[in-house]
């Protein structure tokens, strides 16, 4: 039993077993990156498949190394490894040890951003491509898998390493005894429209100009009763309801007849009538 990534031999009580295997994903020469968001898949496929270096199979193995305490624990370890699909030959291992070896691409779930490491502990970003979107899935499950249980989560250690961090800070700095002592009290003011200071300018009485400022609008002339000479405004009367209107109406037709027919039966009920 060999080690994956420089081809050593293993310990004979090293176990090794293989997570997830694509036959064939594609490999890229990533470009250099433009955003510090992340990677878009579609500058490596862009003019033809121009960053395209060659098909490779794709194995996610854990070898489990025991420790040397001699307690039977052991330590395992999982590496990406891509290899020749013909001849089974290494072409490039990236050590799966923290989240960041391996991004998704912004702009597809097919395309990843894996970190190879090479001899002298030198580090290339490689692009892989998926064929089949379930395979691309099952690789990103199998990774969380990883993570989860054997720690590697880069979140997980961040927050966990602050945690301590802070703990240890505050264990070092003095606590300051803020409680009330005996016979302390607090006194708290709380600002509203009754608490407001009253402006003695605003209690003090209006002059004239002030009060008359405070109408816009003068009042209307008061109506001359003719002893000044003006002659005495008469007033219209009220104007009628609807139905003292109707009435009155028909009051007038009445009389308008009565009229008509005394015309036409030879009486003349003038100014001077038959006295004329």
């Amino acid at each position: 039993m060999q080690d994956p990534t420089t081809g050593q031999p293993l310990p004979a009580d090293a176990i090794q077993r293989v997570l997830f295997i694509a036959a064939q994903v594609h490999i890229y020469q990533i470009p250099p990156l433009t955003s510090s968001k992340g990677y878009a898949a579609s500058a490596w496929t862009a003019n033809d498949n121009k960053w395209h270096i060659f098909t490779a199979r794709m194995r996610v193995m854990e070898t489990a190394l025991p420790t040397a305490d001699g307690k039977g624990t052991e330590t395992p370890r999982t590496d990406i490894l891509l290899e020749d699909s013909a001849t089974g030959e290494l072409f490039a291992a990236a050590p799966y040890t923290s989240e960041a070896v391996v991004e998704q691409a912004l702009d597809s779930s097919r395309f990843f951003a894996v970190r190879v490491q090479g001899e002298g502990n030198r580090k290339a970003m490689l692009g892989v491509g998926f064929e089949d979107r379930s395979e691309a899935f099952d690789f990103g499950v199998c990774l969380q898998e990883v993570r989860r249980i054997q720690g590697v989560d880069n979140l997980s250690n961040a927050s966990a390493a602050s945690k301590r961090g802070g703990q240890s800070l505050g264990q070092s700095l003095p606590k300051n005894d803020l409680s009330l002592k005996a016979g302390e009290t607090i006194t708290v003011k709380l600002s509203g429209r009754h608490d407001r200071a009253r402006n003695p300018s605003e209690d003090a009485p209006c002059s004239a100009d002030e009060s008359a400022a405070l109408f816009a609008i003068p009042p209307p002339p008061r109506v001359s009763a003719g002893g000044d000479g003006a002659p005495p405004v008469i007033l219209p009367p009220p104007p009628q309801n609807a139905r003292e209107g109707r009435a009155e109406k028909r009051r007038s037709r009445r009389v308008e007849v009565e009229q008509k027919t005394s015309s036409a039966a030879g009486f003349d009920d003038g100014e001077f009538g038959e006295f004329q």
